[in-house]
């Protein structure tokens, strides 16, 4: 039966960011799974032919490739891990091009790096070209440019759940469907009997996050933790996610109907604007301002600038115009801004009134370190 509330929430999802991992579409030996990718660009179609526009973050490059060139394991030499890369790319942007044409669609590729998302004038180059793709009732094929990508091509988990958050909030989509080949967010070990799925996460906070734990050393696993940390950055933004299983038969098409399969995470909040999008997810920071418990009340509760009398050290050597990442004394990350000035300014006039700048500067052309519209929070509790 449809649950009212997953109705409203896909009714009203204009644009879909859809992420689905390389165990949902290739076969336990690692080749690609043209009849899961037919039954999702089916999906796909469907979703498009209702109203909704949909841009698709997927996984499965490099597991493409091992078929292809006969490999019976992955490459941990790097240089060969991008080569293969190289090879599967080719054939999942071809498979998925053949089945969507089938419904009269076309597949676009889009290959992304972090540098993409981080530089503003990429990150809006990269939105507009996602826009049009969309305006021609395509299908963006989004991965990361695993052939240059290094950090992100050497961690197994989490890249693509990470990527397909933050083009859910570049698009500022509203509903971001993570495919999985778990059902959802379980309430204790999906291994034993007794745990069940959380049909639904009203807020994800800490306890929430210890539900994601390894039996042996109690340490997150990369999978669920990586798709936790790409619901936090969504809700945070005031948009919605659903964790479900990509191997349901129609599965996209059962959860756009409402259907209660996997769990939903809701938005906290209301949406927040693209730039504050931009400076708290996207952006990458340059080094980080320690704040007091004053200014982390003003900052996180009050809405207000950060002044320079808040800040209690200073980490990093960034210049003005950065982004900085701004923590408590307990090393928790609140939110991220763009800095008035340099770092070396800031330590000299940390802890220090407004009114006191010129003074120690000779000039004081901010009274705020960071002022509040270049200011965005990050979540978490």
């Amino acid at each position: 039966m449809p649950n009212l509330l997953r109705q409203e929430i896909a009714a009203t999802a204009q644009t879909i960011v859809v992420k689905v991992g390389t165990r949902v579409l290739t076969h336990a030996d690692g080749r690609l799974n043209e009849e899961r990718i037919a039954n999702l660009a089916e999906d796909i179609s469907a979703a498009y032919d209702s109203g909704h526009r949909v841009v698709l973050v997927s996984s499965g490059a490099v597991g493409a490739g091992m078929s292809l060139l006969g490999l019976k394991q992955r490459p941990t030499d790097l240089a060969k891990l991008q080569a293969v890369a190289a090879v599967g790319q080719t054939n999942l942007i071809e498979t998925y091009d053949r089945t969507f044409c089938k419904h009269g669609r076309r597949a676009a590729q889009v290959l992304l790096t972090a540098d993409d998302i981080s530089h503003r004038t990429r990150y809006l180059n990269v939105r507009n070209t996602l826009l049009s793709v969309l305006e021609f009732r395509a299908v963006p094929i989004i991965n990361e440019n695993d052939t240059v990508a290094v950090d992100e091509l050497m961690t197994t988990f989490g890249d693509n759940d990470r990527l397909a958050a933050l083009v859910t909030n570049l698009l500022r989509a509203s509903l971001l469907i993570i495919l999985s080949d778990v059902e959802g967010l379980y309430d204790g070990d999906p291994r034993e009997p007794g745990s069940q799925v959380i049909p639904t996460v009203e807020r994800l906070n800490d306890s929430v996050r210890a539900l994601v734990r390894d039996r042996a050393t109690g340490l997150s696993k990369g999978g669920m933790a990586s798709k936790l940390e790409a619901a936090r950055i969504v809700t945070t933004a005031g948009e919605n996610v659903i964790i479900a299983s990509g191997r349901h038969l129609q599965v996209l098409r059962r959860l756009l109907a409402g259907e209660e399969l996997g769990t939903l995470f809701l938005a906290q909040g209301k949406s927040v604007s693209p730039w504050k999008r931009w400076i708290g997810f996207s952006a990458r920071p340059h080094g980080a301002l320690v704040l007091d418990a004053g200014a982390v009340r003003a900052v996180a509760e009050q809405g207000r600038s950060l002044l320079a009398i808040g800040v209690v050290s200073t980490e990093g050597n960034f210049v003005k115009g950065d982004a900085v990442s701004l923590r408590d004394q307990q090393g928790r990350e609140i939110a991220r801004g763009l800095t008035n000035y340099a770092a070396a300014e800031i330590q000299r006039v940390q802890g220090l009134p407004s009114n006191r700048i010129a003074q120690v500067l000779g000039h004081c052309p901010y009274e705020e370190v960071i002022h509040r519209d270049n200011l965005a929070l990050v979540g978490g509790d």
